[in-house]
């Protein structure tokens, strides 16, 4: 069922597209109703326009917080038009019939991300009257047109243009796109309550909205059998994935952006240059040095083999020689980063499908959101892990403590094991990883891997372990590779017979007393 547009209501904050649909309207003869500042835009169209204070004969009152809310307002559009009581009650109380409704919301979006902004300020852009006649109209499809934006605007002048008509389906459509809109809007404002609200350290809201609009449609998910979309929150200025700007190469699928996450969020941890080589959210290789290109070529060194079809991050302006280097490393998948040299990015160019992607500056540890995990019918939240380790904080286990080049590299070694999934191992050798194993269902098994890749290498290196080591096994067989040095939580109440097995093998152990678990 088609309906005519005889009256409609525009009551918007954006007047991005206001003269072209105000235009179109007029001439297909409808009548406009407005308020405020919409109002006197559309009059200085030398378009007319009726006052709705002057149609309910109540003028806008408490500093512009009340304007809509009337009977003749919302009966005129939650009436059935077919119904004759309805109708009867209209005539009645001289309500006017509303078919088009067109409404954008207070910006409470913008407005909170605005520097020092108060919650006074934020409070008084919480829009009541417009979602209010968003609701009613939505509710009301059957019968009335809402349109909750300017990028709906185009089609109602389309169809208005070919029909002199609003077909059903379009309404069912912008209907849908009201509860969407209007669900999404509070989810903000509860949001930004909570931030307000929730001052104490550790405390979490008693319900949780998630507001999240679509970025782009995936490909498929993990597996081509699913089907997937890339959703971000834009209240949150991260520096990631979710506000990288792709400037060469194919579109991102969803394992890419998995990937990329982690690529980046292990270089933020690092004041100098470094590099991380990711595969399946796992690094296969990490380094930090004094240049980039030294850090890309030590990271590609750690697991050659596995860093085949890899994704990059970077926590500098990639140059001309770190791009050559990633260039003539193999094949690579993405390169995340702050930023380009414009020489660099004519390098990485000559490669037609690898993905580049910029962030801008990033800011190590951001204090920003939560961690969220998804599990059938739940939501698991928590504090993200930023914990930083200070050296001085380190207790020496053995009795013989680490020198100043093992602590050091057992440093780095903590800062990239946090990144590495449970159970977790990692051996490096000053600020450079040699082996990594990873997500096993036993430690041992975790340090089997990371020797087996380290080969050599592992003489003379420190191992991180992310948790503490329930039996001496491990150690043991760390030792016999030629390990030096072990960073560890400490914790267990088997920590003496680590503590044994590490003085038997003269390996140095440091507890950190904090674990880094990754799921």
């Amino acid at each position: 069922m088609d309906i005519k547009i005889r009256n409609a209501i525009i009551s918007v904050s954006d007047k991005t597209g206001l003269e072209g649909l105000a235009r179109s309207l007029h001439g297909h003869g409808v009548r406009i109703y407005s308020t405020g500042g919409t109002s006197r835009a559309i009059e200085k169209l030398d378009i007319p326009v009726n006052k709705i204070s002057d149609y309910t004969g109540f003028p806008e009152i408490l500093g512009g917080r009340v304007k809509s809310l009337h009977p003749k307002i919302h009966g005129g559009i939650l009436a059935k038009k077919d119904d004759p009581e309805h109708l009867e009650q209209m005539r009645a109380n001289e309500i006017s019939s509303f078919d088009l409704i067109v409404i954008n919301l207070y910006p409470f979006e913008q407005v909170i991300k605005k520097e020092r902004v108060t919650i006074e300020e934020a409070i008084e852009n919480i829009d009541i009257g417009g979602p209010s006649m968003l609701r009613s109209a939505a509710k009301n499809y059957r019968y009335v047109c809402v349109v909750p934006g300017p990028e709906h605007y185009e089609t109602v002048m389309k169809e208005m243009e070919e029909k002199g008509s609003i077909s059903l389906q379009t309404r069912e459509k912008l209907a849908l796109a009201v509860f969407d809109k209007t669900s999404y809007y509070d989810s903000i404002i509860a949001s930004y309550l909570h931030s307000v609200a929730d001052k104490e350290e550790g405390t979490f809201p008693q319900t949780v909205s998630l507001h999240f609009g679509k970025k782009l449609d995936l490909r498929y998910g993990e597996n081509p059998h699913q089907s997937a979309a890339f959703y971000t929150n834009p209240d949150i200025s991260v520096k990631g994935v979710s506000c990288a700007k792709q400037l060469h190469g194919k579109e991102l699928s969803f394992n890419n952006i998995l990937d990329i996450e982690a690529a980046l969020e292990i270089v933020k941890d690092f004041d100098g240059p470094a590099c991380s080589v990711i595969k399946h959210t796992n690094p296969c290789g990490a380094a930090s040095a004094s240049t980039l290109g030294r850090a890309f070529l030590d990271a590609w060194a750690g697991d050659p083999i596995s860093a085949f079809g890899s994704i990059i991050g970077c926590n500098r302006d990639v140059d001309e020689e770190t791009a050559r280097a990633i260039l003539d490393a193999g094949f690579v998948e993405c390169v995340i980063t702050p930023g380009f040299t414009a020489e660099g990015l004519e390098v990485l160019r000559q490669k037609k499908n690898i993905r580049l992607l910029e962030t801008g500056p990033l800011q190590k540890n951001e204090l920003y959101d939560v961690d969220m995990k998804r599990i059938v019918g739940g939501l698991l939240i928590q504090q993200r892990d930023l914990e930083v380790l200070e050296e001085k904080n380190l207790i020496t286990a053995t009795r013989r403590d680490a020198t100043d080049e093992e602590r050091k590299a057992l440093l780095f070694a903590w800062k990239i094991v946090k990144h590495v999934k449970s159970n977790a191992v990692v051996l490096a050798e000053g600020t450079k990883t040699v082996g990594i194993g990873a997500g096993q269902m036993s430690r041992v098994d975790s340090t089997f891997i990371a020797v087996s890749k380290a080969k050599e290498r592992s003489r003379g290196s420190v191992l991180a372990s992310d948790a503490f080591f329930p039996k001496p096994d491990a150690i043991e067989l760390a030792a016999k590779h030629g390990v030096t040095a072990i960073i560890q939580p400490g914790g267990s109440i088997r920590d003496e017979d680590a503590v044994k097995a590490c003085d038997e093998a003269k390996i140095a152990m440091l507890f950190t007393g904090m674990r880094h678990f990754k799921h």
